[in-house]
């Protein structure tokens, strides 16, 4: 972790998409524990297909996003990435370690 973009685009959240239809992510948000948040623009996932979250500075492309940041957002020991919906319904949780 030497905050550079490149340590920063090391640290990502994968999301895969396990339905036969693909599916317009536009409005969904992707939370830690702290209450950092991404916004999705218009990003369709394909069926079966994974994308990428990044941390640092990058272009988006059909398999990676990037969020822009200077900064960590997920905890090493411990954390939370929760997905949810353009209504706010938590789609998914996955939590790592103890806080």
């Amino acid at each position: 972790d030497d905050h550079s973009n490149r340590s920063l685009n090391n640290e990502w959240v994968e999301i895969t998409n396990t339905t036969r239809n693909p599916i317009n992510l536009r409005g969904w948000t992707l939370r830690d524990s702290d209450g950092n948040r991404y916004r999705f623009d218009n990003v369709r996932l394909a069926s079966r297909a994974t994308i990428r979250i990044h941390t640092g500075n990058g272009r988006d492309t059909r398999t990676d996003l990037f969020q822009d940041r200077r900064e960590y957002i997920w905890g090493n020991r411990a954390d939370t990435a929760t997905l949810r919906d353009d209504r706010g319904r938590t789609v998914d949780t996955e939590t790592w370690g103890r806080r």
